[in-house]
């Protein structure tokens, strides 16, 4: 394959996006055109730092691939990837015009383009997005991209996402967050030699305890119920090791010291007159509660009852005064993150603890300080009463 730019590069296919739009191949050049006309009407809310003119040339770019996205016949946006070295390539950029947006596009669009980059013989696909642009990131995540960290750089808070296009590596990743236990080809893979997979565990059956409280319908028979901590804990211990093929760190005693004298909220989840699942919740400080611990047994997952539990859960939490809700997960536990997102959680930083490595998520009840956090990401420019809260204005 030709590394020129403005050469179109094989498996940049046309596509039908349903709905009237397409993408077609579009050669660097027009992509640098289409850029200089449109980029100011669609990223021009954004807050970037404005650097002088540059001093040095740019980096020659190995290969590139571009699609302009059409409706009927306008330029409605594009997307642009290069080769970021052996293995992997980068989708750089990708601009749909407002009036276009909210329409799933992006979302359709990206099978195309992940399709060509696998066609093209690259084995990673990595991207950077505002780590509070959760239009962007929770398809990326549905698409199979991992959260691979965050980054302060001229645009604001980047958050970097990586898709693998080996099973393996993919698999790997999951070891690396200890969302999995090593086995396999992935153990080989990372040196650990010939691991078998670790068997499931039985499930045992609890009965739901009759000091459960009044129960709120999740639908398709699902409820929850406020329990007392002591029922929960009892309760957690019998179904733990079912719940989980997470993989800590393993302390050598007990805890030294006692857990923080603070208030506790615990909740489990009924199916059939069994116990199927639970939340637990916690203050962590003066404005904010910790979703510590939610997990349902391995049969009920899928079904949507972790996004019916959010709101309710999230819903007494601001009841109970706070103004910001934390919580962390393991970084390739996209089945946990999409939900969070959707529910208006957004990415706040990576961390290491017992757990592997867990992003941490942050909601906030206050309309001004979740339009703070899109202003220290940069997607969007200080106004208003950020502004004012800021000390830019009076």
């Amino acid at each position: 394959m030709s590394s020129e730019p403005g050469v179109v590069q094989p498996g940049v296919h046309p596509a039908d996006l349903g709905g009237g739009y397409q993408a077609r191949p579009l050669s660097y050049a027009a992509y640098r055109d289409a850029c200089a006309r449109l980029e100011g009407r669609i990223f021009g809310g954004g807050w970037g730092y404005a650097f002088g003119p540059s001093v040095k040339a740019p980096a020659p770019l190995g290969e590139t691939f571009q699609w302009g996205l059409y409706h009927g016949e306008e330029l409605i946006g594009w997307h642009h990837a290069y080769q970021r070295d052996e293995r992997t390539v980068y989708m750089a950029d990708t601009g749909i015009l407002p009036e276009h947006q909210g329409r799933s596009l992006y979302s359709r669009l990206l099978p195309h383009v992940l399709d060509a980059y696998r066609e093209a013989g690259y084995t990673l696909v990595t991207s950077h997005h505002r780590a509070t642009n959760n239009r962007v990131i929770i398809p990326k995540l549905r698409a199979g991209f991992s959260v691979q960290g965050l980054n302060l750089y001229g645009g604001g808070l980047n958050v970097a996402l990586t898709l693998s296009l080996d099973p393996t590596y993919r698999e790997a990743m999951h070891v690396r967050s200890g969302f999995r236990q090593a086995s396999g080809e992935a153990a080989r893979r990372l040196g650990l030699g010939d691991l078998p997979e670790r068997p499931s565990p039985a499930v045992p059956r609890v009965l739901f305890p009759p000091e459960a409280g009044e129960g709120v319908d999740l639908g398709s028979g699902y409820t929850l119920h406020p329990v007392p901590e002591a029922v929960f804990r009892a309760v957690y211990a019998e179904l733990e090791a079912a719940a989980y093929a997470t993989v800590s760190f393993d302390w050598p005693g007990p805890a030294p010291l006692p857990p923080p004298a603070v208030p506790r909220y615990a909740w489990l989840v009924g199916y059939a007159g069994e116990v199927v699942g639970w939340q637990m919740s916690r203050q962590w400080d003066t404005r904010t509660a910790y979703m510590v611990n939610t997990a349902l047994l391995l049969g009920h997952r899928g079904r949507g009852v972790y996004s019916r539990l959010l709101p309710v859960v999230l819903e007494f939490l601001r009841a109970q005064g706070y103004a910001l809700v934390r919580s962390h997960h393991h970084a390739t536990n996209n089945a946990v993150l999409i939900p969070k997102l959707r529910a208006g959680f957004c990415l706040q930083g990576m961390q290491v603890d017992e757990h592997g490595v867990t992003a941490v998520l942050l909601h906030s009840f206050d309309p001004v300080y979740r339009a703070y956090m899109d202003v220290r990401s940069g997607l969007t420019r200080p106004g208003g009463e950020v502004a004012r809260r800021l000390g830019l204005r009076h």
